[in-house]
């Protein structure tokens, strides 16, 4: 344990690490936090969580589609603009949502000023996971970096509310003004740290300047996408068993932040130890095991819930089963790198973050169907079977990825000559 931490702290301790990342962390926590501060503000105000749900689902779809496009501009333009200016910008139609819902603007121009904010959603995660390639040219060193960004998504999901939760006692417009004021902050401080400004896209387009193909006709970053989503559409399907379970087995909605505590520290800990490894085998043969691993542990817990299973049990299985989330999706990104065309690094990333986000969104929606008709043991039983397919998609993939990679993900590169 303390050399894990010790590695973690080595990088953290580097200024072109930790500015970055600290920054990165903020600009990332209205993820989390607008759709809740949407919420409370016309919920407040209007008394409705119908409209409430209209807008928040405008800004969070959006959101999820956004990242490729501006990934793709991002790798054309670099960095530095293309995420200050859209910090800006998203910041501002957050803000216009809680100036003109108090006065009284309707439902549909919320929700055109919540797909605004969506759509202009700055792309700090597909950007920062392309920069350690720069500033961390060590592969060991970049898995690392990957899994503290892993842990850091899930610090920012459970953090976010409860920061949130402190300003409920403000009328119901600063917790969403608060947010804009953190997007803005995060996203500009990035854009000036020297991981987005020494980063630059190789070109592979030869002496003519033409960029790489679209990262969606290289195999090796589909195939990704595919087996991303069998574990984005069980995890959407987890979250809403979580939620059944305390509801209609506990009945106690107070237990449900002690359940999602535990898949997240489960999460946390798989992801800080599998970045802390140094791994010999190539990374494409851990996502069949790691999804496997994160299959067996939903099944299990539903065969569990069967038998009315006590509380500290349930507990102690979903941070078992969360242990192989995180490194899921550290092998995900770095599959991704190695098989993204060069210059289209961070579109590429930008796919992986909507797939994932789309998974997620119809595994939710799955999940309440299969609550509705049979339980949440069964909601837990059909997540299983969907990490499943992701396993059996990554286990037929091997021979694709092992042909097409771009570059061995378990050999040191030399660092580029700008770096100090």
């Amino acid at each position: 344990m303390v050399r894990m931490i010790d590695q973690y702290l080595k990088l953290l301790r580097r200024r072109e690490i930790f500015l970055p990342f600290v920054f990165s962390v903020v600009a990332r926590l209205p993820l989390a936090m607008a759709p809740l501060g949407m919420v409370v503000l016309i919920e407040d105000l209007r008394g409705s969580y119908a409209s409430a749900g209209l807008v928040t689902a405008a800004f969070a779809w959006f959101t999820a589609v956004s990242p490729p496009l501006w990934g793709s501009v991002m790798d054309r333009m670099g960095q530095p603009r293309v995420i200050g200016v859209t910090a800006v910008v998203s910041s501002a139609f957050l803000a216009g949502i809680a100036v003109f819902a108090g006065a009284g603007a309707s439902d549909p121009f919320l929700m055109v000023l919540a797909a605004c904010a969506g759509l202009s959603f700055p792309p700090v995660s597909p950007a920062i996971r392309v920069a350690w390639g720069t500033v961390l040219p060590d592969l060991s060193e970049r898995r690392t970096a990957y899994a503290l960004d892993a842990v850091a998504v899930e610090t920012i999901f459970v953090s976010g509310p409860l920061l949130l939760s402190i300003l409920f006692f403000a009328p119901a417009a600063v917790p969403l003004v608060v947010t804009a004021c953190l997007m803005t902050l995060g996203g500009v401080a990035y854009s000036r740290t020297f991981a987005a400004r020494s980063w630059r896209p190789e070109k592979s387009g030869g002496a003519n300047g033409k960029r790489g193909r679209s990262p969606l006709t290289a195999p090796g970053v589909w195939l990704t996408m595919l087996a991303g989503l069998g574990l984005a559409v069980g995890w959407g399907q987890m979250n809403v068993a979580i939620t059944a379970t305390a509801e209609r087995i506990y009945h106690s909605e107070s237990i449900l932040g002690v359940f999602f505590a535990c898949a997240a520290t489960g999460s946390t800990l798989g992801g800080l130890w599998y970045g802390s490894r140094k791994w010999r085998r190539p990374e494409r043969l851990h996502l069949p095991v790691t999804l496997t691993g994160f299959a067996i542990g939903l099944a299990t817990i539903m065969l569990v819930l069967n038998g009315a299973a006590h509380v500290a049990v349930l507990c102690s299985l979903l941070v078992l089963a969360g242990v192989w989330q995180s490194p899921s999706n550290i092998v995900q990104q770095a599959l991704v790198d190695g098989h993204a065309p060069q210059d289209r690094r961070g579109e590429a990333q930008g796919w992986l973050f909507a797939a994932l986000t789309f998974g997620l969104a119809v595994g939710m929606a799955l999940a309440g169907f299969v609550v509705d008709y049979s339980g949440p043991q069964l909601a837990f039983g059909t997540a299983a079977a969907s990490v499943a397919v992701g396993a059996l998609i990554a286990g037929l993939s091997q021979r694709r990825w092992s042909a097409d990679q771009r570059a061995p993900l378990d050999q040191t590169e030399e660092p580029p000559a700008h770096l100090p």
